[in-house]
């Protein structure tokens, strides 16, 4: 898939608020700084895109980029980051449960994980929630390019083990790198037969 046109289109509090044209979303999710901002301008081509920061927590609402004028990019805010208030993170519990069980548009959910760091439980226990709720994913491993290879390629077979411990079968699985731009072509390519499945 070739990127013509990537342009913000609206972020909002809930699922209520998304757009409602009918377009199909794919979601981008992981824990906060996962490399999610850098992943997103990577993919799209347009720097600064999405708004990268050095202090996790940044994104707080659905952001929605529409691609081609034909799908949206969705940009969620990431989880797990312990500095926020109880009730801050109830807030976000609440809009991203019912953002991923009641949007209809939601096509497929792109879940990142770090490729530096072994399995963490919080990122099993969110993929088991997709999963369980039949909502189609894939996980993206992200900085792959940050650390030596033997170390990256051990973390994702843990991953994968660990997987295997919960699902009869993985679910589809890509490399990335921001810097080098590893992953680009295989993400937008599903993408893109996804959307093909859809007409």
């Amino acid at each position: 898939m070739k990127i013509s046109s990537a342009v913000f289109s609206i972020s909002s509090p809930n699922y209520k608020k998304c757009p409602s044209d009918g377009r199909p979303e794919y979601a981008f999710i992981g824990r906060s700084n996962v490399g999610k901002s850098s992943l997103i301008n990577m993919l799209t081509g347009v720097k600064g895109l999405a708004k990268t920061s050095g202090r996790p927590g940044k994104t707080q609402l659905i952001n929605h980029f529409l691609i081609n004028d034909e799908w949206y990019l969705v940009d969620l805010p990431g989880y797990g980051y312990a500095r926020t208030s109880r009730t801050s993170r109830e807030k976000w519990d609440t809009m991203m449960r019912d953002y991923f069980l009641h949007r209809e548009e939601l096509t497929n959910v792109y879940v990142l994980i770090d490729s530096r760091i072994p399995p963490q439980r919080i990122d099993l226990e969110f993929i088991t929630f997709l999963g369980t709720n039949g909502i189609p994913l894939s996980i993206v491993f992200t900085k792959t390019d940050k650390e030596k290879q033997r170390e990256v390629m051990a973390n994702i077979k843990a991953m994968k083990k660990a997987l295997l411990e919960l699902w009869d079968e993985l679910p589809p699985m890509f490399l990335t790198s921001s810097l080098t731009g590893l992953g680009r072509d295989a993400l937008l390519d599903n993408i893109e037969r996804i959307n093909e499945t859809l007409k």
